[in-house]
């Protein structure tokens, strides 16, 4: 039987985001924050973002910033995109 990790994102007016499940921090800057939530890969996209915290401990991750895209996982599509337009 696989161990699952529930996950939940929060994102307010396009400018805070909330996240629970992280497993690590792979990279990010001003434009992008790149993710690992329970297994897979998650990219953020935006201006002015800023990572506020992350605890490893309980996976949980904020930041703030114009946030423009989420893609998870690798998905071909842009549906996180799509909902900000």
């Amino acid at each position: 039987m696989q161990n699952q990790t529930n996950s939940v994102l929060t994102v307010e007016q396009q400018k805070k985001l909330s996240l629970t499940g992280v497993e690590s921090v792979d990279a990010f800057s001003d434009t992008e924050i790149r993710l690992t939530v329970a297994g897979k890969k998650m990219r953020i996209a935006g201006t002015g973002l800023k990572v506020l915290s992350f605890s490893k401990g309980n996976g949980a991750f904020s930041a703030i910033g114009e946030i423009s895209l989420i893609r998870y996982g690798g998905a071909k599509g842009k549906f996180f995109q799509r909902l900000f337009k």
